[in-house]
């Protein structure tokens, strides 16, 4: 490429607007990155919601919505990162009297770990895997096998499988459950190798193509009338249906091993980007760890191993661009989470909240996370809570192993 092709792009005096949720548990790195972000000149509006911290280009828990254009680092490395819930018929009581059972099961189920996949009968079949943008697209051509292998694998980072009680206060109509506890199976991962790929591929032609100041340079952008931006749009969407497909078919397969019927599901991607209506216009909102809360959508927004979750449903507040917090946010990062925790610290307060852990490490370790209940009561406009979810068995990658 010349260098008469690259576009050198300068940040707006004037930024455009941002609406804070927990302005007080927000690092001043996250800020700065979203203050960074709504002065790109593609940018309409901005939001950061309560449990936003620092990541790469946007924040993690950052919220923007631009003009004609995406951010492959506004989506993030793991495209469609999602969150999925099933709630049984099984009652509690039977999970706490087989929790050997439930355990074998957990880990048979489920594989963990970055780069690991399935081998031979193990492997599962799925339709995302014929999609035609597979062949179309020559980057995610030669993605197909490694999609096939990791299809229903969770990687590592903080992606998990767990049991735990699901605690219904109410009746409601769309979740269609009655007050109550339940046992329910919840997962979070994305979508592997095969967005991580995506993402550092676009990403890299995005710089390649809009060159921005140093600060904002993990920003670049792609226009999504150009064939690169039509082609990653193509290629982040294919990643968001397979990290379904991977939730579909541990659920699936978890739900047939312990002999369960579904009663209800929830789910819902955090890392992605929609072609959403704001103020009357069609405008590409990014969500990078952050919820879709339009007014009546049904979410999940996770604690941590031992704190509690909750099932929401959305008020559609404008001034969040419709959204709300991914989860707890960190912190402390996994560096010094793990100088700051030690294992028998980590057990004592597992047993204190009943929980099972299976794999997992320090840099997880709850207190390496925000407050949940801080974190909720900042976002009381944006989200009304269905049910608070209490993990009892949680799985995740052993201690180091990181998302590929």
């Amino acid at each position: 490429m010349r260098k008469d092709d690259v576009t050198q792009v300068l940040l707006q005096d004037k930024p455009a607007p941002v609406s804070t949720y927990g302005l007080e548990g927000i690092e001043a790195g996250a800020r700065l990155q979203m203050e960074t972000a709504v002065r790109l000149p593609i940018a309409v509006a901005g939001a950061l919601m309560p449990d936003a911290h620092q990541g790469y280009g946007l924040p993690i828990g950052g919220v923007l919505a631009t003009r004609g254009a995406v951010i492959p680092y506004g989506v993030g490395v793991d495209i469609g990162c999602r969150m999925s819930c099933s709630v049984f018929d099984i009652p509690p009581d039977h999970f706490f009297a087989n929790g050997a059972k439930y355990k074998r099961e957990l880990i048979a189920q489920t594989k963990f770990g970055a780069g690991v996949g399935f081998t031979g009968t193990d492997r599962t079949d799925h339709e995302v895997l014929y999609n035609p943008a597979f062949e179309e697209i020559s980057l995610l051509s030669g993605l197909k096998e490694k999609a096939a292998q990791q299809l229903g694998s969770s990687g590592g980072g903080n992606h998990f499988v767990e049991f735990g009680l699901l605690r219904v206060s109410r009746t409601d109509r769309q979740l269609n459950l009655e007050p109550g506890e339940y046992l329910a199976l919840l997962t979070h991962s994305g979508s592997r190798g095969l967005g991580a790929t995506i993402a550092a591929h676009y990403t890299k032609l995005a710089k390649s193509i809009c060159a921005l100041p140093p600060e904002a340079a993990n920003l670049a952008y792609l226009d999504l009338t150009s064939e690169a931006g039509q082609e990653y749009w193509t290629a982040m969407n294919l990643a968001g249906d397979y990290a379904a497909a991977c939730h579909a078919t541990i659920h699936k397969k978890i739900t047939a091993a312990i002999g369960a019927e579904v009663l209800a599901t929830v789910e819902n991607h955090h890392n992605f980007a929609w072609k959403e209506e704001v103020n009357g216009e069609e405008l590409i909102v990014h969500r990078k760890g952050a919820t879709p809360a339009g007014e009546g959508i049904t979410g999940i927004i996770p604690g941590s191993m031992t704190a509690p979750g909750f099932l929401v449903r959305g008020k559609g507040n404008a001034g969040a661009l419709n959204s709300a917090s991914h989860g707890a946010g960190r912190q402390m990062s996994r560096t010094k989470a793990t100088k700051a925790f030690t294992a028998q610290g980590l057990r004592d307060e597992l047993k204190a909240a009943g929980v099972l852990l299976i794999g997992g490490g320090l840099d997880e370790a709850p207190g390496a996370y925000k407050d949940i209940h801080q974190v909720m009561a900042a976002q009381e406009e944006l989200v009304e809570v269905l049910a608070t979810f209490h993990p009892k068995m949680v799985r995740m990658a052993e201690d180091g192993s990181r998302e590929d």
